[in-house]
């Protein structure tokens, strides 16, 4: 057994591999731990913020309002990135589209153009040719339009014992701020997602949950998978054909489309992470069944198997203690490619808009959903969505590293 720890270490893939997923792994479990109060929210403005330093001040009513800290020009920082140039070129498509003279519009001038915005725009308004995202878009942009030209200064707050919050400083809309005088400065350095979220936050808590996934799912198969193996494998005749059938069954229908399917009968509302990680599981089993069965096969007439059943010994104690523990290093490996499996599995599904209930938790897969959906890739906005690619790929390449290692380990026709 040292000897065999001694090899896997020694595997320069399964080394390099487990570094990359421990590295992963430590971080979801250490952050909530070093960062306690994540900001899983802390601009709300409905927009993509890229990444910087972000400063929160509460107003008169108690509502968070964000911005930029930047040294440059207050003023002008402070519109830009309330209403970026895209923003006003959208703004001007709308008003264009709805029937205003492209003449009247300038979109260099901030105050007319809110003006006419203001005058003309109304969200529950159909304009011909504009998708549901693009609506959304312009929803999202007019709530954050509110206030934009205010003079009036912000207010810093801070709550006494009683819970109140009572008025500790103002900041007027053309101050550069002193961040060592606000408490609740915060540094984003992957931006925020379309609703305002800390994208570095999320993707930390949404790693956990598609990892949690992919566990229980690997496990569900692996488990459905090794059973269904060891008893066609062993026990022969009628059995086999009859687990062989049904396997044969699960490998005509792709399993891919087979969980649509179940995805989609179960409904929005009950998709759960745990069901989704439960019916991957279910669907997922067939090709560790049909390899664990190869692999009994060619076991079960050895002679300590032989052995055994000339003791007497029954066929769970031989399945055991005799054939399991000589395919027990390929179950690892095969549970380390249906984890891997599990999360682009969940990923795929939730692109679709099939995985868990948005609701719910966050995945690695629902991230790419709504960052899809908000065309966080038409509009450059890199943070949304590449940061969440890299995170899968790290984790299904650490798990493919660790398999071909544990491979060259445990194959003695891959030893070198």
């Amino acid at each position: 057994m040292k000897n065999t720890i001694q090899q896997i270490f020694h595997s320069s893939k399964f080394v390099v591999g487990f570094c990359i997923f421990a590295a992963i792994l430590l971080t979801v479990i250490f952050y909530p731990i070093f960062v306690p109060n994540p900001p899983l929210a802390i601009l709300g403005q409905g927009t993509f913020f890229p990444p910087g330093v972000y400063v929160s001040a509460f107003d008169s009513v108690n509502s968070a309002t964000k911005y930029t800290l930047n040294l440059d020009d207050a003023e002008a920082n402070r519109i830009a990135n309330r209403l970026s140039n895209d923003d006003r070129v959208a703004m001007k498509e709308w008003l264009i589209k709805d029937g205003v003279s492209e003449a009247d519009i300038d979109i260099n001038d901030t105050a007319s153009l809110l003006a006419i915005w203001e005058k003309n725009y109304d969200p529950a308004k159909k304009v011909p040719g504009m998708i549901y995202a693009q609506t959304k878009y312009y929803q999202r942009l007019n709530t954050s339009l509110s206030g934009l030209l205010s003079t009036e200064p912000l207010v810093l707050a801070t709550k006494d014992q009683a819970g109140t919050l009572t008025q500790s400083a103002q900041i007027a809309a053309t101050d550069y701020v002193n961040v060592n005088q606000v408490a609740n400065v915060r540094w984003l350095p992957l931006g925020t997602d379309n609703f305002g979220r800390d994208v570095l936050t999320e993707l930390v808590k949404a790693t956990g949950v598609s990892l949690q996934i992919g566990l229980v799912a690997g496990i569900i198969a692996t488990l459905i998978g090794l059973l269904m193996g060891l008893v066609a494998g062993y026990v022969g005749g009628w059995l086999d054909d009859f687990i062989m059938f049904i396997t044969n069954l699960f490998t005509v229908i792709p399993s891919f489309v087979l969980l649509i399917l179940i995805s989609f009968s179960i409904g929005q509302d009950k998709r759960g992470a745990v069901t989704i990680a439960t019916v991957i599981g279910l669907t997922s089993w067939v090709w560790t069944a049909r390899a664990v069965r190869s692999q009994v096969i060619s076991l079960r007439n050895r002679d300590h198997v032989n052995l055994s059943k000339l003791s007497g010994h029954s066929t769970f104690y031989i399945l055991l203690t005799d054939i399991l523990p000589y395919i027990a290093s390929y179950v690892i490996m095969a549970l380390i490619l249906q984890i891997s499996s599990a999360i682009l599995a969940e990923a795929s599904l939730s692109i679709l808009g099939l995985g868990p209930r948005t609701t719910d938790v966050p995945t690695l897969g629902l991230m790419m959903n709504w960052a899809m959906i908000y065309q966080a890739h038409i509009l450059g906005k890199w943070w949304a969505y590449f940061p969440v690619l890299l995170v899968i790929a790290l984790i299904t390449f650490s798990m493919n590293l660790m398999n071909t290692g544990l491979d060259q380990v445990f194959n003695p026709a891959l030893r070198d």
